[in-house]
């Protein structure tokens, strides 16, 4: 018979605010990097980037895209409405300055908490 009353049980659960938690640029990332993810794997690895933004309310992912998109000449990787994330591609300026404008519209427009757009 098993006891379970040392046992902890721990719920952890998210409050939905109106903020952006990570939006980082990789410039050159290794091409395994690509692959993983299931991006476009034929570019100029030399001069890439990967963009990564996390996002709440995740819904906000589909406005993100949208911005992104028509910010810089990236590629839409990924978008999920469901947990928030929104994955670009292209050049590193092409890149940053998706992300860029990404943070400054939900920050100036929508009222969103944001972080500051980090890059490695």
């Amino acid at each position: 018979m098993i006891d379970h009353r040392d046992q902890i049980r721990i719920v952890q659960e998210t409050v939905a605010g109106k903020e952006i938690t990570l939006a980082h640029v990789m410039g050159g990332p290794s091409p395994i990097i690509y692959q993983k993810l299931g991006l476009n794997p034929s570019i100029d690895y030399g001069s890439s980037a990967i963009g990564i933004m996390n996002m709440t309310p995740p819904e906000s992912a589909v406005i993100a895209s949208d911005i992104a998109i028509k910010s810089g000449n990236v590629y839409l990787g990924f978008a999920d409405r469901f947990t928030g994330t929104v994955i670009v591609t292209g050049e590193i300026a092409d890149v940053r300055a998706a992300l860029t404008e990404v943070v400054r519209y939900y920050k100036e427009v929508l009222g969103y908490v944001t972080c500051p757009v980090t890059q490695r």
